[in-house]
């Protein structure tokens, strides 16, 4: 293992365990009237979006729909419920896969870097957004989400290269796109699948987009997490769900499955998806 690696895998260590503390202060100075124990639902959810979002399908698009068609979940509610509850489960597959898949350290610093910037910025914002600001975005960013999907179930998507890192403008157009990667993030639009296409697509071999896309959102969603939390505009048992769920699904799937055939469950996740879009979309239009 090289010092970087170490390094990062220890400073992802510490962010976990700040954010989990920071999170239980923060939520023991409010008063809440409601139960707060997440129920067998909501764990559900935290696990099976995160045991295949460990796999490479992302969990922003499949939560989402689930919160929309259950209603469980507001949509005003919807991001930063995502960027609070995935966060913990996050953070554990940043570890896995920046331990075992080799990056050139440079790129993948940079990239995190570039991520967390973008999210800082990006949840100033999105935590302010009215209801109907927030349906119309999360609407358009899920369309955008089917299409990426669907990309990769025909195959579209470039194939990539053998490269492990890189230099120059190629670098610099990574760095600035994953730094819109990362604002994006905060409004409910995975960073694993356009991260995935970015990396193809500059020539680098793919499996090297799992620690930087996982490292990136490792270290980007504890910064969107904190916002959110500060501001109340999450819910709180649906992001325990997430969290408390997730963990033991990042554990089995990263660490005991690995691989799975998931054609068929892609194209679910693309339909669901596609409907939850509309039925955003028709909200943020419908009158009040």
């Amino acid at each position: 293992m090289s010092f970087t690696t170490g390094l990062l895998l220890a400073a992802l260590l510490v962010l976990a365990a700040f954010y989990a503390i920071r999170w239980r202060i923060m939520e023991q100075r409010r008063s809440h009237a409601g139960a707060v124990a997440p129920g067998t639902l909501r764990l559900g959810i935290g696990f099976g979006t995160n045991f295949f979002d460990t796999l490479g399908i992302g969990s922003f698009a499949p939560t989402t729909a689930l919160f929309k068609l259950l209603k469980i979940v507001p949509d005003e509610h919807i991001p930063g419920t995502l960027n609070v509850g995935q966060c913990l489960p996050t953070l554990l597959q940043g570890l896995i896969f920046i331990a075992a898949v080799a990056v050139d350290p440079l790129t993948l610093i940079s990239m995190i870097v570039a991520a967390v910037v973008g999210a800082r910025f990006g949840a100033a914002v999105v935590s302010t957004l009215p209801r109907r600001a927030i349906q119309l975005g999360m609407g358009a960013a899920l369309l955008v989400a089917a299409v990426l999907l669907m990309l990769s179930n025909f195959e579209l998507i470039p194939g990539g290269g053998e490269a492990v890192g890189l230099t120059g403008p190629r670098l610099l157009i990574a760095v600035c796109v994953n730094l819109l990667l990362g604002a994006l993030m905060t409004l409910g639009i995975g960073l694993y699948a356009p991260c995935l296409i970015l990396i193809s697509l500059l020539g680098m071999d793919p499996l090297v987009a799992f620690p930087i896309m996982m490292g990136s959102c490792a270290f980007l969603m504890p910064v969107a997490g904190l916002k959110f939390i500060a501001s109340s505009r999450y819910d709180l048992r649906g992001a325990l769900g997430l969290a408390i769920g997730g963990l033991p699904a990042v554990l089995i799937a990263g660490l005991l499955v690995r691989q799975l055939p998931l054609y068929w469950l892609r194209w679910l996740v693309v339909a669901a998806v596609v409907y939850t879009s509309l039925a955003m979309l028709r909200s943020a239009v419908a009158r009040d």
